[in-house]
């Protein structure tokens, strides 16, 4: 039995997420990642006008980076949880129901990347500056998009009786843990670290003019350095969720987090300060701005969300 603190200060959970218009359907978990990827970009619009950027090019690599991204983030989620969609009495066709949440944050990220690779290429942009101006506003689409989670009443932590413990409700418990009402709220848990995160980042940018991919790093060290102990405490049962002693995940965060801090060290010795161009060729139509030979302007003491 719950005690009257717990009672009175434990987080509900929504009692649906689905809302209809009519014969259309609007889907909390769909909302919380639009929400996530405009204010992304909108942040990423101004730190890469900010590096000296033209205006409008982080909107236009959206179009290149959001599908790749989301693809990605599907495909890591199948792969890595392929037991929820195939085998005996599955159907695998509901692997395609992206609409239903599941998207793993690092094929998102591996994908994406891609996809802006593509993008940058085309249009004679420098990756690496621009990953960084992108790499702060990406932990604060994670951080909404975790409301998601909330929202679908998945992916929550282990049974607790802290006054902050979320309700889930019967019918999305695990089968080991049906008299349990409350349990972590890794959804709030990784929404905060994300949003500390973010402002450290914007603050370590501005502090020390990072450049050459270091934001981007510093990006991965911290989520990673919450993922792994978030992780930890979720109960969801799933195929690769316990390699020699850790889940799949966890092993995931420390290796990244270990590549990441690797990559920083090497690029602040090889390439120290911040990059002085962003772009390899000046943008189409244009002859002379943002070339190598020609250092585009930036504005480092912009207000806003910027670095």
């Amino acid at each position: 039995m719950l005690s009257p603190l717990v009672t009175l200060m434990s987080i509900p959970s929504p009692s649906e997420g689905v809302w209809h218009i009519g014969p259309v359907p609007i889907r909390g978990y769909a909302l919380c990642i639009i929400l996530g990827i405009v204010l992304a970009i909108w942040i990423g619009e101004k730190r890469w006008v900010a590096r000296g950027g033209a205006s409008g090019e982080v909107s236009d690599l959206a179009i290149w980076a959001v599908p790749f991204g989301l693809v990605g983030g599907r495909l890591y989620h199948v792969a890595t949880d392929w037991e929820l969609y195939f085998g005996e009495g599955k159907n695998p066709v509901t692997a395609l129901y992206v609409w239903r949440g599941g998207l793993g944050i690092w094929g998102a990220i591996a994908l994406g990347a891609v996809g802006a690779w593509l993008y940058t290429r085309s249009r004679g942009i420098k990756l690496l500056p621009m990953l960084d101006a992108l790499a702060p506003g990406v932990l604060v689409a994670q951080a909404m998009g975790r409301w998601g989670n909330w929202f679908n009443q998945e992916l929550y932590g282990r049974p607790t009786d802290l006054p902050w413990g979320l309700e889930i409700d019967v019918a999305h418990r695990e089968t080991r843990f049906l008299d349990v009402a409350t349990y972590h709220p890794t959804f709030l848990y990784e929404c905060l670290w994300n949003l500390a995160a973010f402002a450290l980042l914007i603050w370590l940018d501005r502090r020390f003019k990072l450049g050459h991919g270091r934001v981007l790093a510093l990006y991965v060290m911290l989520y990673t350095a919450g993922r792994g102990w978030i992780e930890n405490l979720r109960v969801d049962e799933v195929q690769l969720n316990n390699v020699f002693g850790l889940r799949f995940n966890v092993w995931t965060s420390i290796v990244l987090f270990v590549l990441a801090a690797i990559f920083f060290v090497w690029s602040a010795r090889r390439h120290p300060g911040r990059e002085d161009v962003v772009r390899t060729r000046p943008p189409a139509g244009e002859s002379g701005g943002g070339s190598d030979s020609e250092p585009a302007a930036a504005d480092e003491t912009a207000s806003g969300p910027t670095a």
